[in-house]
């Protein structure tokens, strides 16, 4: 079985290209594929091998004190996913181009995935304020699948989202709103640029979609979710449907 995991986290690294060259170094040796974005603002990873190359991997970056806490989501397949390993130094771990969503300064406030699925259950929050999951993916990932009742839009790529929401945020302020993605590297970003754009009632769902389906299951998802690799697209127990690889 093939051990697949995708993991991210905002930290400053000062000097991004040396620590792109000390990564390409640690790999040298183990049969991963995948894709791993390092920036000024942290690192991005979807990586996919043998689970003790991936452990071995992970071992050396939680040695990295600013990386010791990385929360990996994990799932399995039959083969691998990826056609080669790509190590990159980009100017952003996901692009948004907004100077105000920055994680390094601060989290925007989350809500856990046992809390959301109560909260669907109700049709509310805890405090009896309506609740909108706010979809900030692109088209093509919420036709897979999504939260029954969502608001989403029909952008091409994240940095379309900031003029989406704005034409519809003053539709929104008695609600509770819950910002989401496939792992939370967006909507962790989307939930900062709200608050900073003074929309003072949005949350971000922690682990996105995935760590949801880890942890709660597909309750109020309708579909699968989209991933980036030949998977193409996981259900709720993170298994690709039969026949889903692309060719």
């Amino acid at each position: 079985m093939v051990l697949n995991i995708a993991a991210y986290q905002f930290v400053e690294i000062e000097a991004p290209e040396s620590f792109v060259s000390r990564v390409r170094e640690a790999l040298e040796g183990l049969d991963l594929r995948g894709t791993i974005l390092i920036a000024g603002e942290g690192i991005n990873l979807f990586l996919a091998g043998a689970p003790a190359d991936v452990e071995a991997f992970l071992e050396w970056l939680r040695a990295d004190p600013r990386f010791a806490h990385i929360v990996c989501k994990r799932s399995f397949s039959e083969t691998q996913p990826f056609a080669r390993l790509k190590v990159k130094l980009k100017s952003e771990i996901i692009s948004f181009r907004q100077d105000n969503a920055s994680p390094l300064a601060r989290r925007a406030a989350s809500v856990q995935p046992a809390d959301l699925a109560r909260w669907i259950a109700q049709g509310r929050d805890d405090e009896g304020k309506r609740l909108v999951l706010l979809d900030t993916r692109n088209r093509q990932e919420v036709t897979y699948g999504t939260f029954a009742g969502a608001l989403h839009f029909p952008i091409d790529k994240f940095t379309d989202l900031p003029a989406a929401v704005a034409g519809v945020r003053h539709a929104l302020e008695d609600a509770t709103v819950v910002s989401f993605c496939t792992g939370g590297i967006r909507c962790e970003k989307a939930a900062l640029w709200m608050q900073a754009e003074g929309m003072a009632n949005v949350l971000q769902l922690d682990g996105g979609i995935l760590g949801y389906f880890e942890k709660v299951g597909g309750f109020g998802y309708e579909g699968r979710c989209f991933v980036f690799d030949e998977r193409v697209a996981l259900d709720s127990d993170l298994k690709p449907m039969p026949g889903q690889f692309a060719v």
